[in-house]
């Protein structure tokens, strides 16, 4: 897949120095630049990632997420938090949920590529993705519990989900840290690959999602974890909602319309 360097001329993705933005036909590659710092997050980072997520381009079907250099995200960057007072560290937590939903829940599909440290707000970030593909390099940890602070960034209720509570409650009481081979087996990531080589997973996956009809793909990412939080009763009924309009969309209608006419494969086994 060739990828060239999105080049807005103007607008609310031209001036975002942090991260690096590249285009494959549907696929958009949005990448941390902040290699030196193990791309923690500081405060212009998350304000620059939230932008890019509610202002995806037009053409996009689906985000891969990266970092440069040799980690993922290392979490906060804690040069930011050791001044604020109770006040502002509830609004800097709230920021991060902004910035996490607007993953979680905005218009495309999110992979992310984990390699090196996904660690404190790294795993945060990386959980606020749908899919997560984990190289050999990639470890796992949340050392706020060591260092006197909480999970601030989504993660009490998104790795807690990916993890378990009682892996989470490990990891934050006593800085536990999960390798890539722990955290596949514990479902942190989807898919595990080598060295080098998370990247063209991601955006393989990624073309892939971007031939489903978009409509049943926003169906997946958007009502699938909010009937997760719903009664049985009331999942299944919203569960015939989101059936109902995703069967009644076109571009659906002629997927199957594919199927039965031999057009389209079956599933098979890889």
């Amino acid at each position: 897949m060739e990828l060239q360097a999105l080049k807005p001329p103007t607008g609310p993705l031209s001036a975002l120095e942090m991260l690096r933005l590249d285009q494959a036909g549907p696929v958009l590659h949005i990448r941390l630049m902040r290699p030196a710092k193990r791309n923690s997050i500081s405060d212009e980072l998350l304000a620059q990632i939230h932008t890019v997520f509610v202002n995806i381009p037009a053409a996009t079907r689906v985000a891969v997420l990266s970092g440069e250099g040799d980690h993922f995200c290392a979490g906060l960057d804690l040069s930011e938090v050791s001044e604020r007072t109770v006040a502002e560290g509830i609004a800097h937590s709230r920021s991060w949920h902004a910035c996490f939903d607007a993953i979680q829940f905005g218009p495309v599909p999110v992979i992310a590529v984990l390699h090196g440290a996904v660690v404190g707000g790294g795993l945060e970030l990386a959980s606020s993705a749908h899919l997560r593909v984990a190289e050999d390099s990639a470890f796992y940890g949340l050392p706020e519990g060591t260092r006197g602070i909480f999970v601030g960034g989504g993660g009490s209720v998104r790795v807690s989900r990916l993890l378990g509570v009682s892996r989470m409650t490990d990891m934050m009481l006593t800085g536990r840290v999960f390798d890539a081979d722990e955290g596949q087996a514990f479902g942190v990531s989807n898919y595990r690959v080598g060295d080098g080589q998370g990247v063209a997973k991601a955006l393989a996956l990624a073309q892939k999602i971007a031939g489903n009809a978009p409509l049943s793909n926003y169906a997946i990412t958007q009502a699938l974890p909010r009937i997760a939080d719903l009664s049985a009763s009331d999942g299944l009924f919203v569960e015939s909602l989101m059936a109902s309009i995703a069967q009644g969309d076109e571009a659906a209608k002629e997927r199957v319309r594919a199927f039965l006419e031999k057009r389209a494969a079956k599933v098979a086994k890889a």
